[in-house]
């Protein structure tokens, strides 16, 4: 009875975090973005530039334009990831056409840029932070990346951010919206990383698995990072233990700790951060020393 209640607290909470999300996420593009004409990338800002060429809110045209995204996913992922995001997009929407309705709070582009930025950045991370997403480009570069490895997530975000800006900068035909719509794209970048990760450049992650095995599958095939298997003895019980140790990028740890709840939620899970690392995909020891 305990541990069902525990469930529901946990799911009522995570909910609401979403909820909370959704709200900053929409705030930040109502009141902000789409008024001053800023098209912050991905989905959001294909909608922002349908809205103000062909017509219609930007909300509807978000949720539209999600659909067979989402439908996608399920067919590609299934599972709650996708049941979270759709509840997201739907909310995205709902607020974003609730706040449309409102005056813009500022018509100036550098500060609609600033506030919306910080916003969306701030939503989309509390979002993330409950394993869900906002659909979109999310759910399409999870996709690409399944089949397509040696695609970078950073790169092909950056590349579709970059590609949406410009678009808007040749249907708006100013280059100086434009540009204020790449600073709230790099904005919202580095506010996400904030929200998600703090200040830490990566983390350092001991894991204590009765299914060390189970787990260390998922690990490599999933997130394509490497790992480390110490071994050890439990003090008290002197029974023989596999330690696995990896670090991961801070972009990487939350789907790790996700993996971990999955396979073992009794699992010892040490996390502690990593500010200066070298070796394969870090930073080049000689390089960096010269």
């Amino acid at each position: 009875m305990k541990d069902r209640k525990q469930n529901v607290f946990s799911l009522l909470k995570k909910y609401l975090v979403i909820t909370v999300g959704a709200f900053l996420y929409a705030a930040g593009i109502a009141l902000f973005l789409d008024p001053n004409e800023l098209a912050p990338g991905g989905v959001v800002g294909i909608s922002v530039i349908l809205s103000h060429t062909i017509g219609g809110v930007t909300g509807t045209w978000y949720f539209l334009l999600n659909i067979p995204i989402v439908l996608l996913g399920w067919w590609k992922f299934g599972g709650r990831l996708i049941l979270d995001t759709f509840y997201a997009v739907a909310l995205n929407a709902v607020f974003t056409n609730l706040f449309g309705i409102l005056p813009a709070v500022t018509r100036t582009p550098l500060l609609a840029a600033l506030a919306g930025s910080i916003l969306v950045g701030t939503g989309i991370g509390l979002v993330f932070k409950t394993g869900a997403t906002t659909g979109g480009m999310d759910i399409i570069i999870k996709i690409l990346r399944r089949k397509y490895r040696f695609l970078k997530t950073g790169t092909l975000f950056l590349t579709i951010d970059v590609m949406v800006v410009a678009v808007s900068g040749i249907v708006f035909r100013d280059f100086n919206t434009a540009m204020y719509a790449f600073i709230s794209v790099v904005i919202s970048g580095r506010v996400l990383d904030y929200v998600l990760y703090g200040n830490d450049e990566a983390r350092l992650i001991y894991i204590v698995s009765g299914q060390p095995g189970r787990l260390l599958n998922r690990i490599l095939e999933e997130l394509e990072i490497g790992a480390t298997i110490l071994n050890g003895s439990g003090a008290y019980s002197g029974q023989e233990k596999e330690i696995i140790l990896c670090v991961v990028k801070k972009q990487v740890a939350p789907k790790l700790e996700e993996i971990v709840k999955q396979e073992d939620d009794k699992a010892f899970l040490v996390i502690s951060s990593a500010n200066e690392i070298y070796g394969e995909g870090y930073k080049n020891i000689l390089v960096e020393q010269v």
